[in-house]
């Protein structure tokens, strides 16, 4: 269905949850709503139009500053939905990760090592090095300190437009 932009008391991005957990964050008194989407989703006894942005009432620190968790959404954040060897930028459910110095030679599997690629790209790589498949890397990948999710441009085309005013970005 559709899910929340939540920004921390000083309207700073923090996350993107879905739509349970921001209803159940409301009920819980722990933020306050800024904006809805047109949807709402009944119970037995009340309806509720689902939370597009929420606010925390108290200031949390960012989790950037406890480190950035190495997951396949945070690779294709921090390589910005861009494949790392054609540069081409594509939806998320069109990516997949690749293994630079591949696992089957000794590679690992960490921040520095996996890159985004498209499907195209991954299977000419294979189990190759760089220099056998005649690839080469768009950025040389590294463990980011944070992952600014506002900044991707990718995403811009799949943001609700009330995420836009929040998230400090020009409509196209």
């Amino acid at each position: 269905m559709k899910e929340a932009l939540v920004l921390n008391a000083s309207y700073q991005p923090i996350r993107i949850i879905d739509w349970q957990k921001a209803l159940i964050l409301w009920f819980q008194g722990k933020v306050e709503i800024l904006e809805f989407h047109d949807i709402e989703v009944h119970s037995p006894s009340q309806s509720f139009a689902l939370p597009a942005v929420l606010r925390f009432k108290k200031f949390f620190r960012p989790y950037y500053a406890f480190g950035v968790k190495f997951s396949r959404r945070n690779i294709f954040l921090r390589d910005r939905f861009t494949c790392q060897y054609c540069c081409k930028i594509f939806a998320e459910k069109k990516l997949t990760l690749d293994h630079v110095i591949p696992l089957s030679r000794g590679g690992a599997h960490n921040w520095t090592n996996v890159v985004t690629a498209c499907s195209k790209c991954n299977n000419k790589k294979g189990s190759m090095s760089l220099k056998e498949a005649n690839l080469r890397l768009l950025k040389k990948p590294i463990q980011p300190k944070f992952l600014n999710q506002s900044e991707i441009p990718g995403m811009r085309s799949h943001l609700p437009e009330n995420w836009i005013h929040y998230l400090n970005l020009k409509v196209e």
